[in-house]
């Protein structure tokens, strides 16, 4: 079973992406279902499936992301008004490609909490 996700063919320039950001490391691109003005998503080119795989090998790389985004937030002009950036863990996290990246939200204000509360009150 092979562990390629559609994040693998992007990196690989298998199929298309609209980049905005790369080096030896990393791949910043737009969502192709944006859910604000802006939003890219900021992914390694080093395969790790969720934030629960992150080890001590790799946790500059995981910081080399955040970076990314500070310096997108900069380019893009976000920085002084802010933005959001975000990392969902497994299928309780919102995460369907299992290859960790930043979603980077910006351009308009962010609400919280980000999610419909659909949890029923216990008695």
């Amino acid at each position: 079973m092979s562990n390629e996700t559609i994040f693998t063919k992007i990196i690989n320039k298998e199929i298309p992406a609209d980049i905005v950001y790369e080096d030896d490391h990393a791949l910043a691109f737009r969502d192709i279902n944006p859910q604000a003005p802006f939003h890219v998503l900021i992914i390694p080119k080093q395969a790790i499936a969720t934030i629960n795989d992150i080890n001590l090998e790799n946790r500059e790389l995981v910081g080399h992301l955040y970076y990314v985004a500070a310096q997108l937030a900069k380019e893009y002009q976000f920085a002084e008004n802010g933005y959001r950036v975000v990392m969902n863990c497994n299928n309780d996290g919102g995460q369907t490609v299992f290859h960790i990246h930043l979603h980077m939200l910006a351009g308009k204000a962010m609400g919280w909490p980000p999610y419909t509360n659909t949890l029923k009150q216990q008695d």
